[in-house]
């Protein structure tokens, strides 16, 4: 989820914390989990600096160990203990843990309901999971986590029956998204007049309930880019990965291992130039605006020699200027 879903998320918790008699009989111990609900809520996605150390550093690592289950732990007791020292050791630790551990652990769980996903299995396996289920901002999620709020600090309703009410309807809400989400999925192969056996189909959600892009990977790399709306089923683009002996190449890069490394649905494209290839590796999942902005592009010389690379988000006159490459 993003930022400001996760932030309303951790002021929730503090207020679904209210059911706990120790929490809600003392003033200073529920500052506390408030402070640690909206820290832990956060805590994960500290590894945002990794952007310091270069986009490919950050999008091989992002949501990775940062998200992983010993780090749910590591999270928890580094808030936890860092209030107790703020505090003199005067909080009930187990309580206050115990509700800073529940945000660390909700900030992990509903990152897999995106397509960005995380590696929630560290150590034990590295796998990308992400379940396709909710967009990363999801204007139900953040708008009733809003209303609650804003009704609990006019203090117009009793938190301790506001947030297990609204948590219980959220809940509902997530086992609804998933069903439908996996009848799509089923039904994609009906929606679609040009299915052929061993296609394969993604449905990948948008900000819009009604609204899902779609993915069909076939047996000969291609690629189709889609949107259902409304149950209507329609294709906007195509492309054909291509096979030139630059694109193994291209694998030797680090830049390209890290990109690589995230995304099952990269699709390479090469063209050549006087000086060598460009070799650009582009994620399907993420097409705006007729471009796919998610790339990982490598400029190679005729000796198939890296001589520039980026990866991450850019337009292509941006990623032109940030390569200073002249491609004419």
């Amino acid at each position: 989820m993003d930022t400001g879903t996760h932030l309303v998320m951790g002021i929730g918790l503090a207020g679904l914390a209210m059911v706990d008699p120790v929490v809600a009989g003392s003033p200073a111990v529920h500052t506390a989990v408030l402070v640690g609900t909206i820290a832990g809520s956060q805590a994960p996605d500290l590894d945002n600096l990794l952007r310091l150390k270069g986009n490919a550093c950050y999008i091989r690592n992002h949501r990775g160990m940062s998200h992983s289950l010993p780090a749910v732990l590591l999270w928890t007791i580094a808030i936890t203990g860092l209030l107790q020292l703020i505090y003199r050791g005067s909080l009930p630790w187990l309580h206050v843990g115990s509700w800073v551990l529940l945000s660390v652990a909700v900030h992990v769980f509903t990152d897999l309901f995106n397509a960005y996903g995380t590696q929630a299995m560290r150590p034990f396996n590295e796998k990308w999971i992400s379940w396709n289920i909710i967009h990363i901002f999801d204007p139900v999620i953040f708008t009733v986590h809003l209303i609650a709020i804003l009704l609990w600090a006019a203090g117009l309703v009793n938190p301790a029956v506001l947030f297990p009410l609204m948590y219980l309807l959220l809940v509902v809400y997530f086992v609804w998204r998933t069903y439908y989400a996996l009848q799509l999925v089923r039904k994609l192969p009906r929606l679609d007049h040009g299915y052929h056996k061993n296609d394969s189909y993604i449905a990948i959600p948008t900000i819009s309930l009604s609204i899902w892009n779609i993915v069909k990977q076939s047996e000969d790399d291609t690629f189709h880019i889609g949107n259902v709306r409304n149950g209507q089923l329609k294709w906007l683009d195509k492309t054909k990965c291509s096979s030139h002996p630059a694109v193994e190449k291209s694998k030797n890069d680090p830049a390209i291992r890290s990109f690589l490394y995230f995304t099952n649905f990269a699709c390479a494209d090469v063209k050549e130039h006087n000086w060598g290839y460009e070799v650009r590796w582009a994620d399907v999942r993420y097409r705006h605006r007729k471009q796919y902005p998610f790339v990982g592009v490598l400029m190679m010389n005729k000796q198939y020699e890296t001589v520039g690379s980026y990866v991450g988000w850019l337009s292509d006159d941006r990623l032109m200027k940030r390569l200073r490459m002249d491609t004419y």
